[in-house]
């Protein structure tokens, strides 16, 4: 039979799209960069939204400035960094248990770990961000030797690495433990205006408790992203190679796709919906989810499972403080028959995602939070994927000094369930690339399935 995730017990190929293999060096060994001032001690409180164990690797590229070179970069972000972890100084602290098992961060003050680096070529050689290239992108990331899990990470690790036309590059491995995109970026454009001179324009809020269970805990809702799916699919891809690609949609696609997704169709109860309106988001969602099970081609009777990845800050009762620094996301299921999402139409698959977004409000979300602080689960990624945008996140603002971030991105996807959706503009349009990994075979049926919309 399939693995649990589906497809993910075969091999990894990383693809490299540089010809040749980064060679990177450490200038320094790796230093621990502590809060500038005395900070609070003692452990921070996490919410059951933060249960998030994975690590996140993300790299900005800078070019040369004005002449000015990557020679005092690393001083430069160094002593920027202490001063932002006195406002954000749970990143300073570890990751550990407390007397109830809980995860918290012990905030130890000891410090980010950060780390200088250089290269033996110049930073274009890289690439851009629509090719998968992790062997290389790896290498701009400083990782811990021995560590078997997200509980061994510190909160935070930076590298910066220097190149010989004078940019550099910034690596950071972020616990999504500790914060979600949307937060981990708030505080490197903090970071960056630290290092300018500037004061904070969105000071984090750091109070988590706003998102503690209720007492007495309530469970309101069925919550189906934590529901186990059966097996019952033959083992057709269990060993395969698993390939990543970045898979193109660009705005004549997009168009054609929301064209599709407000055709008519009958929903569960045999009535007749139509889609009014729909997020590029929410189609792309819907389609990759009805392209990547006819490319799996599992038995009719799977059930089949999106996880749509949701920004909840303003879906609490009151809104959520500006500058909340956590996890202030919510896992929202869509699931159905394999059949059903293969041979209705895509404006069915759309109905749901569109379903299961609007599931999500306050009291969808006190419930969940509610029903982790019993369960205290994983959610199961059998038959699942997991669609996340990083639309809204705000890269193109990092600014160091060197001016703003001249491309940035993923290293890899954090589970190979993820999908993760990254805009870029190209001739002044908009696109959309779905960062993906699947079997060998099946990502050669999704591709001929992406050729399809033209």
């Amino acid at each position: 039979m399939v693995s649990s995730s589906g497809f993910s017990n075969g091999h990894h190929d990383h693809e490299l799209q540089a010809t040749s293999i980064l060679n990177v060096k450490l200038i320094r060994e790796p230093t621990l960069v502590p809060p500038a001032d005395e900070t609070p001690k003692g452990l921070y409180f996490l919410t059951n939204l933060d249960d998030e164990p994975t690590i996140v690797r993300t790299i900005y590229n800078f070019k040369s400035a004005d002449d000015r070179g990557n020679d005092d970069a690393w001083e430069v972000m160094k002593t920027a960094l202490s001063k932002v972890l006195v406002h954000y100084y749970p990143l300073a602290g570890r990751m550990t248990f407390d007397a109830d098992g809980r995860r918290v961060v012990d905030c130890t003050g000891e410090g980010v770990v950060f780390v200088e680096a250089e290269a033996d070529c110049e930073l274009e050689e890289l690439g851009d961000f629509t090719k998968p290239d992790i062997v290389n992108r790896r290498k701009l990331v400083y990782d811990i030797d021995g560590a078997t899990g997200p509980m061994d990470y510190p909160p935070l690790m930076a590298q910066v690495t220097k190149f010989k036309c004078g940019g550099f590059a910034l690596g950071l491995a972020f616990s999504h433990f500790v914060a979600d995109g949307i937060s981990a970026v708030e505080f490197v454009n903090s970071w960056g205006e630290i290092a300018r001179g500037l004061p904070l324009s969105l000071p984090p809020f750091l109070d988590r408790t706003l998102l503690r269970a209720r007492t007495p805990l309530r469970f309101e809702h069925h919550h189906s992203e934590y529901d186990t799916l059966p097996n019952i699919s033959s083992d057709l891809i269990t060993g395969e190679e698993v390939v990543y690609r970045y898979i193109r949609f660009d705005q004549d696609m997009i168009c054609k796709i929301k064209q599709e997704s407000m055709a008519p169709y009958s929903d569960r109860n045999g009535r007749m919906i139509t889609n009014n309106k729909c997020s590029s988001y929410e189609v792309i969602t819907a389609f990759v989810w009805k392209a990547r099970a006819k490319a799996l081609r599992m038995w009719g009777d799977q059930l089949m499972r999106v996880l749509v990845v949701v920004n909840v800050r303003d879906k609490f009762e009151p809104r959520l403080p500006k500058g909340y620094f956590g996890n202030a996301i919510k896992y929202t299921a869509a699931t159905c028959l394999e059949r059903d999402l293969v041979d209705e139409p895509l404006s069915y698959a759309v109905g749901l995602v569109q379903e299961a977004i609007r599931r999500v409000n306050d009291e969808h979300l006190r419930s969940t939070i509610d029903y982790n602080e019993i369960r205290r689960v994983i959610r199961p990624l059998g038959f699942t994927y997991i669609s996340s945008t990083w639309s809204g996140l705000a890269f193109g603002s990092t600014n160091f000094g060197w001016g703003e971030a001249i491309s940035t991105g993923p290293v890899e996807l954090p589970v190979d369930e993820g999908i993760l959706f990254l805009p870029r503009q190209e001739k002044g349009k908009m696109c959309m690339y779905a960062f993906m990994g699947l079997p060998v075979s099946a990502m050669e049926n999704f591709e001929e399935l992406v050729r399809q919309i033209n």
